[in-house]
């Protein structure tokens, strides 16, 4: 079986998304292990030899800053923050994304620089390899001081409490680690701010919908190139010298794979067709290359953040310094989640106008492809369905990275929205899914008005898919084919 290795090496995106969704097993490595166990040393010696105070170890959180610990109240100062902490509300976190949070919380603090006890990280490592997922809540991070309500919530089961998931089932957390054979642990200094400081909510988001962003982009253009033939439309558009002279990566790379899903066809190749397409047609090299290129972009920032510290205050046993910071603030993130949301709602926007172009009855084809236009109302209707969603992510990237709102008293005077873009990305791929399902049924109707034959490469595809949604000749309840066609386009391309 496969193992992801956690040491101070970087991890790539691909790596951590697909452990997550394989649920490929995790262990720290011997150098990883011994880089937490330098930092947890540094921070008992510190407060052992000091009454110096430092941030989050020995005082108050936020604008309790100035409040001095005793030592003997450490332990408890760290469940307090935990417990206080917990207050997420709105819907679960999808259990996904919640291996990707544990899965980068090990990560973060096996740096070595958080000051947690090797015990700790090996308790998240048991937790994540049972297949046990900590219930977790969307609402309640402002993507600054860390995503910490969540983040609590992730850490409760570690003390016993809160509710998981475990073994096909929804329990409180105490009787899950009964069933494991462990007991509730007891937090130490800085343990409690270690586990709640940090982006990993907000970047699991990120790292889920870059991950799925660059598989919805392969399949969108499997789906256009079906409507290109559907359509009748030129493939000149796609030419190499053309994107020769403008070379955007993702334009490029766009156009060379439609150019590989449509060199079969024999509809692609026939003459006397018209010398332009509409843009939704024509461009699709550009739009869908642009997607393509935001993703790249987000690709390297959530990947500097996967193999980055974000917790406060950071320990530097070489240098003998304990050093509060901001890097818990998820701006990096918030500003390009924002921009990967607009680039993947592009998708779905130039997805619906092609379903549109389908059913207008030009091109040969009959009205809403219907058998009998008017006693049958064909596919009208799902390019309603598309427009509405369309218009819904439209509304969702208004961007959550422009606003800030102070809280801790003024302490944390500007924060940077990240978890609210990262729910709002989420939303938005999901609703991606539907519209090019809408997109794929009708392009897979339109080509049954074609005497001609699509690609090898379609033409298998369409096989498959015919053995779950049968060509359409009456009305029928088309919501359950638009299930059926995301569903399939998600584990067939």
């Amino acid at each position: 079986m496969r193992t992801l290795v956690c040491s101070t090496s970087n991890w790539t995106l691909n790596q951590v998304a697909e452990a997550a969704i394989h649920h490929i097993p995790v262990k720290i490595s011997a150098q990883a292990k011994k880089a937490i166990q330098k930092s947890r040393a540094f921070v008992d010696k510190k407060l052992k030899e000091t009454d110096k105070a430092f941030y989050g170890i020995n005082t108050g959180f936020g604008s309790l800053y100035k409040i001095r610990i005793e030592n003997n109240q450490l332990s408890q100062l760290q469940e307090n923050l935990v417990k206080s902490h917990a207050c997420g509300t709105g819907e679960t976190v999808p259990d996904d994304i919640v291996r990707i949070i544990m899965l980068l919380k090990i990560k973060s603090l096996s740096f070595g620089f958080s000051g947690v006890r090797l015990k700790l990280v090996e308790r998240l490592v048991a937790f994540y390899n049972a297949g046990l997922i900590p219930i977790i809540y969307q609402q309640g991070s402002l993507g600054a001081s860390g995503d910490l309500s969540p983040l609590a919530h992730m850490s409760l089961p570690i003390l016993g409490l809160g509710k998981v998931k475990y073994k096909g089932q929804t329990l409180p957390a105490a009787a899950a680690l009964k069933k494991m054979g462990l007991k509730p642990m007891k937090l130490h200094a800085k343990e409690g701010l270690a586990l709640l400081n940090g982006t990993q909510f907000s970047l699991a988001y990120s790292v889920w919908a870059t991950y799925m962003g660059k598989k919805w982009w392969n399949i969108a253009n499997h789906t256009a190139a079906l409507s290109l033939d559907g359509f009748d439309a030129n493939l000149s558009p796609f030419d190499p010298k053309l994107h020769a002279i403008r070379p955007h990566q993702g334009q490029i790379e766009t156009a060379k794979a439609v150019r590989n899903i449509l060199k079969t066809s024999k509809i692609a190749k026939l003459k006397n067709k018209a010398i332009q397409d509409p843009y939704s047609f024509r461009c699709i090299p550009q739009v869908h290359g642009a997607t393509y290129d935001a993703l790249l972009h987000a690709e390297k920032i959530f990947t500097t953040e996967i193999n980055s510290v974000t917790d406060n205050p950071n320990l530097f046993v070489k240098e003998d310094q304990i050093l509060s910071g901001g890097n818990f603030h998820a701006q990096p993130l918030a500003l390009v989640l924002d921009y990967l949301a607009i680039g993947l709602a592009e998708l779905g926007s130039i997805s619906e106008r092609r379903t549109y172009l389908l059913i207008s009855g030009q091109r040969d084809l009959p009205a809403f492809l219907a058998n009998n236009p008017g006693v049958m109302s064909g596919l009208m209707i799902p390019q309603y369905t598309a427009a509405s969603i369309v218009s819904q992510n439209k509304q969702l990237c208004t961007p959550a990275s422009a606003d800030s709102i102070p809280s801790s008293n003024g302490q944390e005077d500007h924060v940077s929205m990240a978890a609210n873009a990262g729910t709002k990305l989420y939303r938005i791929i999901e609703n991606i899914k539907n519209i090019i399902a809408i997109e794929w049924l009708t392009a897979s109707q339109a080509i049954t008005f074609r005497e001609q034959k699509t690609s090898k490469v379609l033409l298998k595809k369409l096989a498959e898919y015919r053995k779950i949604v049968p060509i359409i000749h009456q009305d029928r309840i088309f919501s359950d084919d638009i299930q059926k066609t995301a569903l399939f386009l998600s584990q067939n391309l």
